[in-house]
């Protein structure tokens, strides 16, 4: 591996002497050029070049590689990045050809200054000079000239001056000096630039670099990285990806066109126009004449700019032609050219980024007309889907663009695999054999220098506050300073220890509850202190300790809902926090509550707040004097950390730990008294509180504290306080120093020369070294000297760590490891030389505290010492840690606290290490390095990656300043047993939706080249709307909750799950025919039986009522006329519950006699013509069905039209009259009126209606004779229905199964002239017309219709009718028992004062053809319990096409239930979900994981016989086995109807047989998947009871990676993510799994739902989702029995019907 020991800084080295006067190009002693893609030597620099300054680096040499010279990283600062760095490239910094084998610390051959490696920033300079073909270090230039060319370098670095400015000017200055400047074309000079320099050099106008708009976080910013990721992008090519649909409404930073045109000030050429240029180059504008003309001009104008702009830069450039780039520099003469010859009219869609397909030429529409309310006729182009369908819509073009992507998925091969409990066998992932392992010597424990005995040290911090306070009352403490800068007031020592004894006396002896003292010694106290006051601050600690209090300083709590603030309030609970101390000012700005009081915060205790102002303290009595006591193990304060997931907890540190602390840093830092110290840190916890409270008060500094608000302000404000006061150290963070580096403009006259110790707080960040070394380039010339810079690495746990000491203190000088990416992933320190791309440079953070023994452990699992070369976590022994966590005696034990062993298990000391969260290793010189944390620590398949590092990478990817403020969280979430990454950033107020895809695609290019892993979700989202840190920053815990509950509201988002996720089980590979035979024996071997079941048999049931004896239900219509004319059969009902319409049995014969003589005469039909029925529900209804059988003409039932909807209602009608070949339409003159309307004639053709006529007014005439059929096997009736799956299908049912049915449900129902049902179901196909029209007539009950219909306009219509007419028996469908549910929900109290009461009812029984919705159902029933529903009342029933009723389940209750013929009540089983996708039944305990509750859909019916049979092979299946349900009884349907005659197709569906055992019985198919199951319950005859179990329709199942899923399932599933989802459907297209959610909420929440849709559907189902569908509720199409409809949904999202509020396509 490679460490270069430098002196602070060294990148910047050269830097500095240019800025003093000296030319900067005398870096290393042999550097290579390219120039025209040859490769040149540069001579050796003359001896009298090096300039003085700096001490040398001392680097690690090692041997070149054969050939002579070392493998180069081109590292490049970038001035488009940020000022202070200049725009060019850095020089090459040698890697070592082979790899480091142990980290032992050795001397190390010191290199001449000239081979200084890392180089500076006078790159730029060397680059210039070759660019003029020749060495500036040759030709002797003036000092002033040298100055000037500074100067220069200077502007171009802060983006003063543009690219081509500087080459003039430049070239104006070296033309006296060398000629040859002023020859080269300046096309050469571009030619010659490194790929994606473009954006470093092009520079940046003033306006955009002013500190208001550019106080970005640069925290990140990494140059080597930023070159790295872009030579990354360079490889790839720029491939398509399909940009999602967002509706208007939804984009939240509206499209091109709401655009104002750009002044035509300087910036016109600067970062706007790459910016601009980047955005439109990506979509064919110029095709759009309405276009502004404003964007052709910015068009046109940036092409000034494309010399200095790369690949990288915009999307439309093409790629480097260079399929392997060897070094960067060797593809840029190709970009070079490629650039120059680039015009900007190559529209590429955004690219591609889940593989490296084919391009396919997609005509992709721009942004502009996907978004509704643009004129969409742009594209008129035809594209093909994968099934040769030709489909002109957008969507379906982004589908199958889309697919394009996916046909083959990125998925490494796993060999290896774990048992996850069952059948779905989950991937692992196995060690890679060629994965870099760890081979230097086991480390020991590094022992930090022993502490030094001083003769008049304090015995604890308040005795050093006692001495300073009365010895030096007059010396400075503290100066607080105001947001303009200025010092509003300076805390002396005497003041300090006054006021602090009169806090502590004020609290202790004034505070008092029930003239009970409020607190007493070892009470904890809140300190809440905004960061503008540390002069209370400091009173108030102090204060406590001098009490014996125990002081928790939290944050201000500004609203009841900042981020953390929770947790917060659970930690001072649990430290039993009663009493807050506050500032007057602080406790005024606290929100209030009526009274006047503060708040109580969610999840806060409740607290007496206390000021501590002046006014509110009391006077110590003379004889009171707190005891001083010497450092002890009691704890002195209580800092809080928020972890990794979100949790608070406390940290407790004693007197002497603190004491131990100061000790340590005055000896590392060096204090001594009086000095001062500028503290830019929060003083209330960490570094802040560290060295500007408790170390300063130690050794009797002078504070100056730089609030957070003046930072903002004016981010110079730290340094000219140290210039102001000569302040000898200063505490920041590398924010604090990139901040200054944007403003140090303002200020010529500043200088740092006071300082001996500028510590970095955040020195252990990787992304901390590009901070210092740029703030040291631009600085040096201040006065600032590269040894003072002093990165220091610390925790809340084991506080400071190590701290890099300056030369005079005895530090050794500075390092430099830059290190493989690849190999840390595997907790190796390596270089890889192959791929020069993913590397990691880090600082050293100096040595170990002195004290403190220090060692590396491996991060899980036993604390074994790591090897010399391997990343652990570091762990300290010292007396200056933390004691442990507050009140959480376990988790300290197995976090805080660790025994580290060997590798043979032998401890390494008796005495616990403390864990520090920190991830790194020892390197030369004892030096410790740190390359991450534990809390931002993500392990993806097995790999670990630093959460930090992914930021780095994704920041960098911005050539146009995308993300708004550098604002960037990252962090994993555990989606399928891994950790999935999830990039979430604020985009910028002015990124249209092009640039937001655009820059997500290139991010994950970027990553998944440096990292080799993949991102699993991209987010981005308004600016300033992610939850902020106290003092800036992001609160990533509080980001990663919003975004797992949905409460993140990104405004774009890209899911990758395709690329992410490989760990998916194997499919399902489909086993070789078994055939039926085996089958069986298996079964029986198994002792399993043979599923199948029957009802009672039909022939032994006694039935003494008359209706047996008639075949013809036109004879029992009759024989009721005559016998009992005046028994009503049917009662109406309208929406206010009043009796619209009766029907005696004479009512209902005469009206159909009517009907009858009508068809006749006015129709002039033939028996056995078809007619349609196309009517409300109602009796006319019955009476024209019966009416038709008394003529003998074939009666089909249609529902009418909906006049709102005649478009879409009135195709189908048209369509069943078609099919079913309808001789004539029996209607009201109303719907009569409607088929023949104007709107009807825009549907459908009208001249083509077969005769209509209408009811309404029919001739009391008699029937001569009725029709008698020949045969009961002749044809009675069609029942058409439209299945889920969007099929139009008409069933023939003869007279004799007509009859069968009706007796089999009056066996069933036991139903009787003397009962009473009440129906509230559509009459028009299935049971419901069976019910309807059927039931009554053979049976003699009364029926009280409820149209469903009239529920919409009084939703308690059904449930006051079954309660006023005191139903026992009712019928219902699932649409109307949600309808219910969710209508009447609140409303159970006011229908009990109406006087509904339900307790009548013995059976509500549901009619469906799916499986039995227990959710919903149990929901009816726990509702309506408080109305007297019976539990046991509510049941299923089942039936399909080829049999309408084949399971009733009537729950008997009363006498009937006493005499034992009532049945048992349906059961309800959980099977495992994954056994149920293969087709196999296992059932589980309730609760266990992927269980799934299946209700039984009711008891079978008498004559009926179910068996389940192999939908492949037919042969029969055991009850553990999931098959098609197969049926056989007398009131099966006799045979499809179709127009085109191809019953042949179906004809197995109706008389199938078994292609093994029982061959001689037909049966129907029903087209359900179910099975059987023998239940421990018995029925009335004694019999163990057979329940059959339907799991959903085998046309609707999902074939999905070799299994079967049913919808329903993954339905649930999706509508539990959450609670905005209305409703949801899925379906499959082709390969790609597509859910359609309904959004029940604010159009913002829209985007939220696409992660949540993805991870359920991945956890619970193990499946990717391609395409998630947002719409609005109510677009999902259910049919009147409440079913989905499925493929309804399909064809409107494929032809884009569906007018969705956001599409998005996962990758």
């Amino acid at each position: 591996m490679f460490f270069c020991n430098t002196t602070q800084g060294g990148e910047g080295a050269e830097k500095t002497s240019a800025l003093k006067g000296q030319e900067g190009c005398t870096a290393t002693a042999s550097r290579v050029r390219t120039f025209r893609g040859r490769r040149y030597r540069r001579a050796p620099a003359p001896p009298e070049a090096p300039a003085p300054g700096p001490p040398p680096r001392r680097v690690l040499a090692l041997p070149a590689p054969p050939g002579g010279r070392r493998p180069g990283l081109r590292r490049r600062l970038r001035g488009a990045r940020g000022p202070g760095r200049c725009g060019a490239a850095r020089r090459f910094l040698p890697l070592p050809a082979r790899r480091f084998r142990a980290l032992r610390p050795r001397p190390l051959p010191v290199l001449p200054p000239g081979a200084v490696l890392g180089g500076g920033c006078g790159g730029a300079r060397a680059m210039a000079a070759e660019r003029g073909g020749c060495s500036l270090d040759a030709v002797p230039l003036p000092p002033e000239v040298r100055e000037s060319l500074a100067e220069l370098e200077l502007e171009l670095s802060e983006g003063d001056i543009t690219q081509k400015g500087y080459e003039k000017k430049r070239a104006k200055l070296l033309a006296r000096y060398i000629p040859l400047v002023q020859g080269v074309d300046p096309s050469l000079q571009a030619e010659n630039r490194v790929p994606g320099t473009s954006q470093a050099t092009a520079a940046v106008s003033k306006q955009q670099k002013s500190r208001s708009t550019n106080s970005r976080d640069e925290r990140f910013r990494s140059d080597v990285h930023t070159e790295a990721v872009q030579a990354a992008l360079a490889k790839y090519k720029e491939r398509k990806m399909p940009m999602p649909s967002k509706r208007r409404s939804v984009l939240v930073h509206s499209s091109v066109e709401t655009y104002t045109p750009p002044d035509t000030s300087s910036a016109s050429e600067d970062e706007g126009s790459l910016r601009r240029q980047g955005r439109i180059t990506s979509t064919p504008f110029q095709s759009h004449s309405n276009v502004e003309p404003w964007l052709n001009r910015v068009i046109q104008g940036s092409s000034t700019s494309s010399s200095a702009s790369s690949t990288s830069s915009h999307p439309g450039g093409k790629p480097a032609a260079a399929s392997n780039t060897a070094t960067a520099t060797a593809a840029a003469t190709v970009l070079a050219d490629l650039m120059a010859h680039t015009q900007l009219d190559n529209h590429s869609a955004p690219p591609d980024v889940t593989t490296g397909l084919v391009e396919h030429l997609h005509h992709e529409r721009p942004q502009l007309a996907s978004v509704r309310g643009v004129p969409r006729g742009f594209n008129s182009s035809i594209l093909e889907t994968a099934d040769g369908v030709p489909v002109n819509s957008r969507v379906s073009s982004k589908i199958q663009q889309l697919l394009n992507t996916l046909k083959r998925p990125k998925r490494p091969p796993l060999k290896e695999f774990f048992v996850d409990d069952f059948e779905e066998l989950l991937e692992v992932q196995q060690p890679d054999p060629n994965q870099p392992k760890p081979e230097g010597n086991q480390m020991s424990v590094l022992k930090g220098e022993p502490l030094g005995v001083v003769t008049n040290w304090p015995p604890s911090l308040l005795a050093a506050l006692q001495r300073w306070g009365t010895t030096q009352p007059k010396s400075p403490c503290l100066t607080a300073l105001d947001t303009t800068g200025k010092a509003i007031y300076t805390l002396t020592y005497g003041k300090l220890w006054s006021r602090s004894l009169k806090l502590a006396y004020t609290l202790l002896n004034k505070l008092t509850t029930r003239n009970e003292p409020l607190l007493k010694p070892g009470d904890r106290v809140a300190l809440v202190f905004p960061n503008s006051d540390p002069v209370m601050f400091m009173v108030a600690f102090y204060g406590c300790l001098l009490a014996e209090l125990i002081p928790v300083p939290i944050e201000v709590p500004l609203t009841r809902k900042d981020a953390g603030s929770q947790q917060i309030g659970f930690l001072l609970g649990s430290c039993g926090v009663t009493l807050a101390l506050t500032t007057d000012a602080c406790q005024k700005g606290l929100p209030k509550a009526q009274t006047g009081e503060v708040v109580t915060f969610k999840g806060w205790p409740r607290l007496i707040w206390f000021v501590i102002d002046g006014k509110h303290l009391a006077k110590p009595a003379k004889d009171w004097h707190p005891q001083v006591r010497d450092a002890s193990a009691e704890i002195a304060y209580i800092e809080y950390k928020t972890s990794k997931e979100g949790s608070t907890v406390g940290i407790t540190i004693s007197h002497a730990s603190m004491l131990a602390h100061c000790h340590a840093l005055t000896q590392a830092c060096g204090y001594s008294e009086a000095e001062t110290l500028t503290n830019v840190l929060d003083f209330k916890r960490d570094a802040g509180l560290w060295h500007g409270v408790l170390t300063s008060v130690m050794n009797r500094m002078h504070v100056i504290s730089i609030p957070y608000a003046l930072m903002k302000v004016n981010p110079l404000s730290w340094i000219q306080k140290v210039c102001s006061y000569k302040a000898r150290v200063a505490v920041v963070k590398s924010r604090d120093m990139h901040w200054s580096l944007l403003a140090q403009r303002d200020q010529r006259d500043v200088s740092l020369s006071s300082l001996r110790m500028l510590i970095v707080a955040d020195g252990a960040n990787p992304w901390s070294i590009s901070s210092c070394d740029a703030f040291l380039n631009v600085f040096q010339s201040r006065g600032l000297r590269p040894e003072v810079i002093c990165p220091c690495a610390s925790s809340s746990e084991a506080l400071t760590v190590a701290i890099r000491r300056p030369p005079e203190l005895g530090g050794p000088p500075p390092g430099k490891a830059v290190l493989s990416m690849n190999c840390l992933s595997f907790g190796v320190i390596r270089v890889d030389t192959e791929e020069k791309l993913s590397i990691l440079t880090v600082q050293d953070v100096g040595q170990i505290m002195p004290g403190a023994n220090v060692c590396v452990v491996k991060v899980d699992g036993t604390p074994y010492l790591c090897k010399a070369d391997e990343v652990g976590e570091i762990c300290v022994n010292s007396g200056a840690t933390g004691m442990a966590y507050f009140g959480l005696l376990g988790i300290t034990k197995n976090v805080f606290e660790a025994i580290p062993v060997t590798a043979t298990g032998v401890p390494v000391s008796d005495q616990p290490f403390t864990r520090t969260g920190l991830l790194g290793f020892v390197g030369p010189d004892y030096l410790v390095f740190v390359v991450g944390k534990l809390d931002g620590l993500m392990t993806v398949s097995g790999r670990r990656h630093n959460a930090d590092d992914v930021v780095a990478t994704a920041l960098a990817v911005e050539p146009m300043k995308f993300v708004y403020r550098g604002r960037i969280a990252v962090f994993s979430v555990t989606v399928l047993h891994d950790d999935r990454i999830v990039l979430v950033a604020e985009q910028r107020p002015d990124a249209s939706e092009e640039d937001s895809f655009q820059w997500m695609s290139r991010v994950l290019q970027a990553i998944d080249s440096i990292h080799q892993v993949g991102v699993y979700c991209l987010a981005l989202v308004p600016a300033n709307t992610l939850p902020k840190a106290p003092l800036g920053g992001i609160h990533v815990s509080e980001t990663k909750q919003r975004f797992l509950e949905g409460a993140l509201h990104p405004c774009n988002v890209l899911m990758c799950p395709h690329t992410c996720v490989t760990n998916l089980p194997k499919p399902r590979q489909k086993q070789p025919d078994v055939g039926p035979a085996s089958m069986i024996v298996g079964n029986l071997v198994a002792g399993k039986r043979i599923a199948q079941a029957s009802g009672r048999d039909v022939t032994q049931l006694e039935d003494n009522d008359q209706a047996r004896k008639f075949l013809y239900l036109a004879d029992v219509l009759q024989w009721r006329a005559q016998t009992t004319p005046d028994h009503p059969l049917f009662l109406l009902l309208n929406s206010k519950g009043t009796v619209t319409s009766t029907a005696s049995c004479i009512q209902l014969h005469k009206r159909a006699e009517r009907v009858a003589v009508a068809l006749m005469e006015k129709g002039r039909l033939n028996v056995g013509d078809h007619v349609a029925l196309v009517y409300p529900p109602g009796v006319d209804l019955i009476a024209t069905f019966y009416g038709c059988l008394y003529a003998g003409c074939i009666p089909i039932t249609v529902r009418p039209p909906h006049p709102q909807n005649l478009a879409t209602t009135l195709p189908t009608v048209k369509m069943i009259v078609e099919v079913s070949k309808s001789a004539c339409i029996l209607t009201t003159q109303v719907i009569m009126k409607l088929l023949k309307s104007k709107e009807a004639a825009a549907a459908v053709d009208i001249k083509t209606w077969p005769t209509i006529l209408d009811t309404d007014d029919m001739p009391k005439k008699k029937l001569a004779n009725i029709f008698r059929p020949a045969s009961p096997d002749m044809l009675a009736y069609l029942d058409f229905s439209v299945s889920t799956t969007g099929i139009l299908a008409g069933v023939k049912m003869s007279h004799a199964a007509t009859s069968a049915l009706c007796r089999s449900i009056k066996l069933q129902c036991e139903l009787y002239p003397s009962r009473q049902i009440a129906i509230c179901l559509d009459p028009y196909c299935g049971l419901g017309f069976a019910l309807w029209c059927l039931c009554s007539v053979y049976s003699g009950h009364q029926s009280i219709l409820v149209p469903p219909l009239e529920l919409e306009s009084n939703v308690s219509l059904w449930l006051s009718a079954v309660s006023q007419y005191k139903v026992r028996v009712t019928f219902c469908s699932y649409s109307v028992m949600e309808m219910c549910t969710k209508g009447l929900g609140t409303q159970t109290d006011m229908l009990r004062m109406k006087g509904v009461n339900l307790s009548c009812v013995r059976t509500c029984m549901v009619v469906a053809e799916e499986r039995p919705r227990i959710t919903l159902t149990q929901s009816f029933s726990k509702l309506f319990k408080d109305l007297g529903l019976s539990a046991r009342a509510v049941s299923t029933t089942f039936g399909c096409r080829v049999n309408v009723a084949i399971c009733l389940q009537p729950n008997r209750l009363g006498k009937l239930a006493e005499q034992g013929t009532a049945g048992p009540d349906p059961t309800t089983v959980y099977v495992d979900m994954r056994a149920l996708r293969h087709d196999r039944v296992r059932l589980v305990e309730r609760g266990s994981p992927h269980s799934l509750p299946l209700m039984e859909s009711g008891k079978i019916l008498p004559g009926v016989k179910v068996i389940i049979a192999h939908t492949e092979t037919k042969g029969p299946l055991g009850d553990s086995h999931l098959g098609e349900i197969w049926v056989s009884s007398p009131h099966n349907a006799t045979g499809y109807y179709t127009v085109y005659g191809e019953e042949a197709l179906h004809a197995d569906h109706f008389t199938a047989r078994l292609s093994f055992g029982d061959t001689q019985t037909i049966w129907a198919r029903t087209g359900y998947l179910g099975f059987l199951r023998r239940t421990e319950l018995t029925d009335a005859s004694g019999e163990r009871h057979d329940a059959l179990y339907v799991v959903g329709s085998l046309d609707e199942t999902l074939e999905l990676r070799g299994m079967r899923y049913h919808p329903i399932d993954i339905e649930t599933s999706v509508i539990r993510a959450h609670k905005s989802i209305a409703e949801c459907a899925v379906f499959t297209w082709t390969n790609l799994l597509v859910v359609v959610v309904e959004l029940e909420g604010s159009e913002q929440e829209a985007l939220d739902l696409v992660a949540l849709v993805t991870n359920v559907v991945l956890e619970e189902h193990y499946l990717i989702v391609g395409v998630v569908v947002i719409v609005d509720p109510g677009v999902i199409p259910i049919n009147s029995r409440g079913e989905k409809q499925r493929m309804h949904l399909r064809d409107g999202f494929l032809a884009d019907q569906l007018d969705p509020i956001y599409v998005a396509y996962n990758m």
